[in-house]
């Protein structure tokens, strides 16, 4: 017996496929198994899947049971990875959200689709228009000064243009993004770091010149969909 449990993001879409034994799945202690996978979400549309629980930008399909704020399921996966004061950041594609915890319980939160506005999104086009490979990417110790994707790309082909390495530029674009995410957090000491930004290795280390970091992956989000169904049904 199988359930699942999708992340829609704008470009890439998460699932967390559960699979239990139909011979132990009455009760709520069953085993299950976990797989994860990452498709891009254009191709949502296509897979033959009903989905327990989604949250997500781009969660408009309509083999979907139930629909979770993604605030909620980022709240829910991370809370069994967070010590006191802590905060959890998600940045994403298109938008930027945190959430904190104080003695083990939901404390504050933020959430804003203007500021990160197609940051994840910007660089992924910046990489493929330039020919350049993330790995190439050094954290850099200037910034640009930038609240958005889109200024950020004004910045960026304005350098490259005057004879700046393109790979440089989109360094400086990244340590800006990373200062920005740290500010909006509200300048903490330690942050828990969530989405596609924790396989950025120039964005975690700009990061960690502001903060200690700690990476939870791309998949708390689903975690958080079926910690919360579990919670409340989960019965095969």
């Amino acid at each position: 017996m199988k359930k699942y449990f999708l992340d829609a993001g704008t470009t890439w879409s998460k699932i967390l496929e559960i699979t239990a034994d139909v011979n132990t799945a009455a009760g709520k202690d069953f085993e299950v198994q976990k797989s994860y996978k990452i498709v891009p979400t254009a191709t949502l549309k296509d897979l033959d899947l009903e989905f327990t629980a989604a949250t997500g930008h781009s969660a408009g399909l309509k083999n979907i049971k139930k629909y979770e704020n993604e605030v909620v399921a980022l709240a829910k996966g991370a809370a069994k990875w967070l010590e006191n004061d802590d905060i959890v950041l998600d940045l994403g594609s298109r938008d930027i959200k945190w959430v904190k915890f104080k003695d083990k319980k939901f404390s504050d939160m933020d959430w804003n689709t203007n500021c990160a506005s197609a940051t994840g999104a910007t660089i992924e086009m910046l990489l493929k228009f330039y020919n350049v490979n993330i790995k190439e990417l050094a954290p850099s110790e200037e910034k640009y000064p930038v609240t958005c994707g889109i200024f950020g790309l004004e910045r960026i082909m304005d350098d490259v243009a005057k004879g700046m390495e393109a790979k440089i530029a989109i360094s400086k674009f990244i340590a800006g993004i990373a200062y920005n995410a740290w500010n909006f957090t509200k300048n903490p000491d330690r942050l828990c770091v969530s989405g596609g930004f924790c396989e950025n290795d120039c964005f975690i280390k700009s990061l960690q010149k502001h903060c200690e970091v700690q990476i939870l992956g791309r998949f708390i989000l689903v975690d958080g969909l079926y910690e919360e169904w579990k919670k409340s049904c989960g019965s095969f």
